[in-house]
């Protein structure tokens, strides 16, 4: 397998999951390696440079939140939780906490790996977007926006992590200041897909970058909703290296 192919991180106690899936996912181009726990993973994580980690919920010790937990507030590899039909509260925080997507077990490996290229490809829409963005850094509002390592700097100088979907968003409201976005064009320019009738996933990232970037995100004065619209930031953006 080509080092250029990405590099898969399966985390799952159950060997027969992890080690099935690490062989389907490199007989269809990609590197894949496996960890049995959380602590196994973090070492592995420690050791060689993962694109993204299949991370199972429920495991003893360590459990798959708390892991993804710490790769979101690390800048970290974007991640892709395993979960049971059992498991909406521990999917939903996952999301919240910035878990990229999630499969449901037990789950079609077709599927999963449709997801994973998903991912991989908003990944590195992220790098290309940057263009016609010559800066490493914006500025807006109170903040600053590190590009390299996506993360927000408040006034304070406080570090706070974005997961790679808030990320994306951000991206795609700070290329396009005080526009009017549709959640069909957000989706677009973030996952490059569009949606479906039920699709909220928007509506889940703007509330969870709200949550980060607002002084009151029930009282929002910098994504504001525009009813039959769509979301707007409503700052001025500036490029302080322009």
């Amino acid at each position: 397998m080509a080092e250029s192919s990405p590099h898969i991180l399966v985390v799952d106690d159950h060997r027969d999951i992890r080690e099935t899936l690490a062989r389907y996912l490199v007989k269809n181009g990609l590197r894949a390696s496996s960890a049995d726990s959380a602590a196994q993973a973090r070492k592995m994580l420690n050791a060689s440079a993962v694109d993204l980690v299949v991370l199972d919920i429920m495991m003893p010790g360590e459990d798959g939140l708390s892991l993804c937990r710490y790769l979101v507030e690390s800048g970290g590899a974007p991640v892709i939780l395993l979960t049971a039909m059992a498991e909406d509260t521990d999917r939903v925080v996952g999301l919240e906490i910035g878990a990229d997507d999630y499969v449901t077990k037990p789950f079609n490996p077709r599927e999963l790996l449709a997801r994973i290229r998903a991912v991989l490809r908003r990944t590195s829409m992220v790098q290309k977007e940057r263009d016609p963005i010559s800066s490493e850094r914006l500025t807006f509002a109170d903040w600053t926006l590190d590009l390299t390592k996506q993360h927000l700097i408040g006034s304070d100088e406080v570090v706070v992590p974005l997961s790679t979907g808030e990320f994306q968003l951000l991206i795609a409201f700070l290329k396009r200041p005080k526009t009017v976005l549709s959640r069909d064009q957000l989706l677009d320019l973030t996952t490059g897909r569009t949606p479906n009738i039920f699709d909220r996933s928007i509506d889940n990232q703007v509330s969870r970058l709200r949550r980060k970037i607002e002084k009151n995100a029930k009282q929002p004065e910098l994504i504001m909703t525009v009813w039959g619209g769509g979301y707007k930031l409503a700052a001025d953006v500036e490029d302080p290296d322009a």
